[in-house]
């Protein structure tokens, strides 16, 4: 584990099953124990590490719950599912479900909510017929956008050539969105571009290397490689290092080898969707619900903030980065500002994208 994040440990196994807050904890203080938990695709890679880490903050702060995360090594729905399942066992106050895979979801999770049990969509919005009803998310669309601008800035005036795009992940919503939103813009506001792909990546940084070193390949007069996951941010940055690339690279998320990219130029920016943020609020809002309540959550889709991390503010990120606790000091004003406005982040569930 990187020394910015040392929070996360243990393996049951090939899976992973944390018991993060009040474990044991019998006392009925802090609005009665409650035994809540959160599900994640890859409990080994940032964007979802970061999610566990905000979600163990808010269920830390909010007192006397038994909290468990849990998650494959890498990515593999069939093996979520099963972990997904096996928590609703002991997490029965309430779920916090985070997935690469939506459809493989719709009945464990209806199974779930059928038991009673809250549950919360994050970082991708639920299927039609999980009869989960409220998410929490980036408008990922526009995070693809806010890429494409940011590359448009760095290729000057009327730019021409190829910009080649990969996806960790096809048929996932949330990334699939970012692409679609990079390649929307390029054919809006730089017409003399051609987009290439998406191309699938793949979440594994083995496997992701070895794409994009392909993909790299295949077109070495292109303008920019942009990818929309976790992985291709830092291994671009080291494919461009590799062969002196005169070309674009950037990600998105903010793993401690993508803030090395940044900060020493390889990447020109990452795309932070702000995991922590979203783990914090989807955690907090399902607590409030089911003390205050009944556990009647909000309908609709929470619209949760990102944004871009380059040059001008990468010390400030990376300070962030440090701890839990710097990463809840730097967000607690964003924080108190959208859970005092929560009717104001919501949004149509068919619209989130």
């Amino acid at each position: 584990m990187h020394p910015r994040f040392r929070t996360l440990s243990g393996a049951l196994g090939a899976l992973v099953l944390l018991c993060a807050t009040g474990c044991g904890n019998d006392d009925d203080s802090g609005g009665g124990k409650l035994d809540m938990g959160i599900a994640v695709a890859n409990i080994s890679l940032n964007f979802a590490h970061e999610m566990v880490l905000g979600a163990e903050s808010a269920a830390d702060h909010a007192g006397n719950v038994n909290f468990k995360a849990v998650g494959p090594p890498n990515t593999d729905g069939p093996a979520e599912v099963q972990l997904f399942q096996n928590l609703t066992t002991v997490a029965e106050d309430g779920i916090v479900l985070e997935n690469l895979d939506p459809p493989i979801f719709t009945r464990p999770a209806a199974r779930a909510v059928d038991k009673g049990i809250p549950v919360v969509a994050l970082d991708t919005s639920p299927t039609d017929g999980s009869k989960v009803t409220f998410y929490v998310g980036n408008d990922n669309y526009a995070l693809g956008e806010l890429m494409a601008q940011e590359a448009l800035k760095r290729l000057g005036d009327d730019p021409k050539g190829e910009v080649v795009v990969g996806v960790p992940n096809p048929g996932t919503p949330v990334l699939d969105n970012r692409a679609e939103g990079i390649a929307d813009t390029f054919e809006k506001e730089a017409p003399g571009v051609k987009v290439l792909g998406p191309f699938q990546t793949y979440s594994d940084p083995g496997q992701n290397h070895s794409s994009w070193a392909s993909q790299v390949a295949a077109h070495p007069e292109a303008l920019a490689f942009l990818g929309v996951g976790d992985a291709d941010s830092y291994n671009l940055a080291k494919i461009k290092k590799e062969k002196n690339g005169k070309w674009l690279t950037a990600g998105f998320d903010v793993d401690p080898k993508t803030l090395d990219a940044v900060e020493d130029g390889s990447n020109f920016v990452t795309i932070d969707p702000q995991h922590f943020l979203k783990g914090y609020l989807s955690t907090a809002i399902l607590i409030e619900s089911v003390r205050e309540n009944d556990g009647k959550l909000p309908d609709g889709w929470f619209l949760s903030p990102g944004g871009v991390v380059d040059s001008s503010n990468i010390d400030a990120v990376t300070a962030r980065q440090k701890s839990p606790k710097a990463a809840y000091d730097w967000y607690e004003p964003v924080i108190d500002k959208l859970l005092g406005e929560q009717e104001a982040q919501l949004k149509p569930l068919r619209d989130a994208r």
